[in-house]
């Protein structure tokens, strides 16, 4: 029995041993110490002070980085390990990604977006009065809402009024239409005949279809040397079918906002934007799930941050005061003080990474918060530009989601995703 107590007391006593261990600052320290490290050149990682580190670089790359005095100092880019010491024991390898140094010029101008998809869109069906009553030969042949046309009759289309022509010398020879489709990642092919709409008295396959899209939103950077820039921070997805939009042509254009209609809980509000459909300012080649992107036909400035700045990768990004900046008159670009209150964790490109909060009474005053136009919006923390404004939550419009700025980078073609470095310009 004596002996049985013994053996519950050594145990409590390790217990207790270790709870006291894994929870002292030293063991806090140490376990805080990450498997693999980003720092862009020239900037460093500092160690807990607590923990006196030093080590080695044990890599074939040595010029990568260096580690000294609780210090690990990024000296030019690529990739290395480190082993890291405590004293002369050797207690982690840390692997050290250093990226080539990168600044980019923030945006935040609206901007107008027009978009031409590969090909024409089926974005809905409607039936054709004919002799023997009302058809709808596209539905009957199959051809679904959310299909993209690419080829007819094995030519390949690109605008509504080609279509219109083949529909149109199909139904005078009574023949039928060989289209080509692409529904998802599918491609497959139809065969449609055209037929007689007695009201209109034209020939008609009994399909809507759309092959553009237009919009406004905000810019949200320029990289200075290859002129590639990001928008939206969302993809574009048709209004009808509500899928994306394959880009076959685009542009971003110049945009002036003429009035806010304020957000409210349950109505986001809206930025009423006029598009200056003259003043091209660049092209529209990707449209993805961060956004838009393309180059700039030249430089354009937002006359708050005139110079690049930094920008920040997902693990900078904290809890705390931010800015950002928008248009909520004219083509004024300003800078309003947000509260980045959540943070998602994210190894790999996904949106929502931030919930961001308006706090800055001039913008809640005008817009009642995050308004739809505002997406894009850069979010600017400590000098760096950490992300943009993405989606407001329709019961608080004071607060929404954001993204990490180095997920749109990717998709513009400034970071390679793969490896997680800056390209070369």
């Amino acid at each position: 029995m004596l002996f049985q107590k013994k053996i519950k007391i050594i145990g409590l006593c390790l217990v207790a041993l270790t709870l006291f261990v894994v929870t002292s600052t030293p063991f806090q320290d140490f376990a805080s110490i990450p498997d693999e490290i980003r720092l862009f050149e020239g900037k460093h990682f500092s160690f807990p002070s607590a923990l006196p580190v030093s080590g080695e670089v044990e890599s074939s790359n040595p010029e990568v980085a260096d580690i000294e005095e609780n210090v690990i100092q990024a000296i030019g880019s690529g990739t290395t390990e480190l082993q890291v010491k405590v004293g002369n024991f050797p207690i982690k390898k840390v692997k050290v990604n250093v990226l080539p140094d990168l600044k980019v010029y923030p945006g935040g101008q609206s901007i107008g977006v027009q978009l031409q998809s590969v090909g024409p869109l089926i974005v809905g069906h409607h039936f054709i009065e004919t002799d023997e009553g009302k058809v709808s030969p596209a539905e009957e042949a199959n051809m679904r809402i959310g299909d993209m046309i690419v080829k007819i009759n094995g030519q390949s289309i690109k605008t509504l009024d080609e279509i219109g022509k083949f529909v149109n010398r199909a139904g005078e020879n009574g023949e039928a239409l060989e289209v080509e489709l692409v529904r998802g990642k599918e491609t497959l092919n139809v065969n449609v005949k055209p037929v007689f709409d007695k009201r209109e008295k034209t020939y008609r396959l009994g399909a809507y279809i759309r092959n553009s899209a237009a919009g406004v939103g905000t810019l949200t950077f320029i990289h200075p040397e290859s002129g590639a820039y990001g928008a939206l921070g969302h993809v574009i997805t048709d209004v009808d079918t509500q899928k994306p939009i394959v880009v076959g042509e685009g542009a971003i254009l110049e945009s002036n906002v003429n009035a806010i209609e304020k957000g409210v809980r349950g109505g986001p509000g809206e930025k009423l934007s006029q598009i200056h459909n003259n003043k091209v300012l660049g092209d529209v080649k990707k449209n993805t799930p961060f956004g838009i992107f393309g180059h700039m036909k030249g430089p354009i400035k937002n006359g708050v941050i005139d110079e690049p700045i930094p920008v920040a990768l997902s693990e900078e990004v904290k809890k705390g005061p931010a800015q950002i900046l928008t248009v909520v008159e004219g083509q004024k670009v300003e800078l309003f003080d947000i509260e980045i209150v959540e943070i998602m964790e994210q190894k790999f490109p996904a949106t929502k990474g931030l919930i961001i909060k308006v706090t800055d009474p001039d913008l809640l005053e005008k817009t009642g918060g995050i308004v739809q136009g505002m997406s894009g919006s850069p979010i600017i923390q400590d000098g760096k530009l950490v992300g943009a404004v993405t989606h407001v939550f329709v019961n608080d419009p004071t607060s929404g989601y954001g993204l990490f700025i180095e997920w749109m980078l990717n998709d513009a073609g400034i970071v390679d995703q793969s490896e997680q470095k800056p390209k070369a310009s």
